[in-house]
């Protein structure tokens, strides 16, 4: 129960973080979100799943994290001007961040950033092979 809880604080928080960079995206939609996301430069992917399940591959979220594989589900998030998708991340533990942002950028573009804009990860979606 708790877990549900906690869970439902941490997306209003994450929502209300999204209203404060209102204007620093461009609208998407959510059935174009599904496919596979790659960055050029690490080779690092995430595939979004029509089912609303990801499995994410040598890819860091954050400044300060390794590279590494993890899967779960994904929600997005249409916030009035700063659309993202939600990750909840399965098989986490005590104390570990259990979901993260994924920015929507619209133009075929996921990227996992910092507010202060100091780091970022952009993602471009590749097309089917």
């Amino acid at each position: 129960m708790s877990r549900g809880i906690v869970g439902r604080w941490f997306v209003a928080v994450l929502v209300a973080s999204a209203v404060l960079t209102a204007g620093c995206t461009a609208q998407v939609d959510a059935e174009d979100l599904p496919g596979v996301y790659r960055n050029g430069k690490t080779g690092g992917e995430i595939r979004l799943d029509s089912d609303g399940t990801f499995t994410a591959t040598d890819l860091s979220t954050d400044a300060h994290s390794d590279p590494a594989d993890f899967h779960g589900q994904w929600e997005f998030v249409d916030s009035s001007g700063s659309d993202f998708v939600y990750l909840d991340i399965d098989e986490r533990g005590i104390g570990e961040v259990s979901g993260v942002q994924l920015y929507a950028r619209g133009g075929g573009k996921v990227e996992f950033s910092l507010p202060d804009g100091s780091w970022s990860l952009v993602l471009t979606k590749v097309s089917a092979q």
